[in-house]
């Protein structure tokens, strides 16, 4: 008879408990069945997170957090060379007792050569599927280990009633299920729902306004995974005051970015994907735009900023360059762009993809839609091959 150690509960994402102290196991799920038996040890220097604190395991696998802190997750940074066999994250209910969760982990194979995609700006609906199977086909034909879906994944959220908003994120769910490969998402703006009160007509008690329908289906809105050598680090770029979004990384934020890359070793390339970029020279191209939905300023806490880039970048870069940091992605401008930033000691490279949408438009320019196909050999990351999606 088969004799199973189950030291902590298991939990799927979606999910919950209630909670004030989180903790559990990860291990070597050799058989791949979810459970600890006897001979799968626990893994050493994983890191855990609820998206403020962010701890490695110790020798026995064990981690704990205290879950007053986060936002209602605890979610793993994959470590090289394995993958879940259940969600990378948890959804966890705050309050008075604890939480135990287990992440059982599957070894895979390693290479040092492999295939990404950078896509964003499905911003699906039911017009729009034939678009989504166009990228779907592109995905099947180059079989990338993973894509990377940079934001404006549904067609609006920002202003219009709940039941629109969660039938989009229930079909881009749907829809990317199909994918024969991992799917990994940020929020865009028009993922930021019912903020845009007179359109939407939706409060802001509602249970999930704002960011709150994003990490409901969707789960954490910032993260990081790791995958032949690189640490990839999931961004959510964007804040919003009162009614309007702009580019700005929170303060919440920087501070668990400053833990999860505490925990890497300092000659770790580091790539990150986001919605709004740090720079773009989609504005230029754009020009200025005064008012209306897509103007080229909004206030920030009182102060007029851009609001198409992320406005404290170089203190999020800065952040960053404790660690060799050569790519950063993004998408948002519906164009691909990308130039590179020489600062001493550091170059990155910051490049955006065009929208799987459709064809967009940058001043007097027309952009085609696609997708960039990246390769990766021995931690070196190629110049990318844009890929049009007629």
């Amino acid at each position: 008879m088969k004799l199973y150690i189950l030291t902590v509960l298991v939990l799927c994402a979606g999910s919950n408990l209630s909670a004030t102290t989180i903790s559990g196991i990860v291990f070597n799920d050799s058989n791949g069945n979810g459970l600890r038996d006897k001979n799968e040890v626990g893994m050493k220097g994983v890191v855990i997170s609820d998206q403020v604190d962010a701890v490695q395991t110790d020798a026995n696998g064990f981690y704990q957090i205290p879950a007053t802190k986060g936002f209602g997750f605890v979610f793993i940074s994959l470590p090289h060379g394995f993958k879940s066999s259940r969600s990378f994250y948890h959804k966890i209910d705050l309050g008075s007792n604890n939480a135990q969760v287990d992440f059982p982990l599957v070894k895979t194979s390693t290479h040092p050569q492999f295939t990404f995609i950078h896509a964003s700006d499905t911003h699906i609906s039911d017009k729009s599927l034939d678009r989504m199977q166009k990228f779907r086909a592109v995905v099947d034909s180059v079989r990338p280990d993973f894509v990377l879906v940079t934001g404006d994944l549904v067609k609006d959220a920002l202003r219009v009633p709940e039941k629109e908003a969660t039938s989009l994120y229930e079909l881009y769910k749907t829809e990317t299920l199909k994918f024969p490969v991992p799917v990994w998402n940020v929020p865009g703006n028009h993922e930021i729902f019912g903020i845009e009160r007179e359109l939407s007509k939706v409060s802001t008690l509602h249970p999930l306004y704002g960011r709150k329908m994003y990490r409901s289906y969707l789960g954490p809105d910032y993260y990081s995974f790791n995958y032949g050598g690189l640490h990839f680090i999931a961004l959510n770029s964007l804040e919003f005051d009162d009614m309007w979004y702009y580019g700005s990384i929170d303060s919440v934020q920087r501070e668990w970015l400053k833990k999860d890359l505490a925990a890497l070793p300092p000659t770790t390339p580091v790539i990150t994907f986001q919605h709004v970029p740090f720079l773009s020279g989609g504005l230029s191209i754009s020009g200025y735009t005064e008012t209306g939905p897509g103007r080229t300023l909004e206030r920030e806490k009182g102060q007029l900023k851009f609001r198409h880039v992320v406005s404290n970048a170089q203190e999020v870069i800065t952040i960053l360059q404790t660690h060799p940091f050569p790519l950063a992605l993004a998408g948002h401008h519906h164009s691909r762009q990308r130039f590179f930033l020489e600062t001493e000691g550091q170059q990155t490279r910051f490049e955006q993809t065009a929208a799987v949408l459709g064809s967009g438009v940058e001043g007097a320019f027309k952009m085609p839609s696609g997708v960039v196909v990246y390769q990766v050999k021995d931690g070196e990351i190629d110049e990318g091959v844009f890929v049009t999606i007629k």
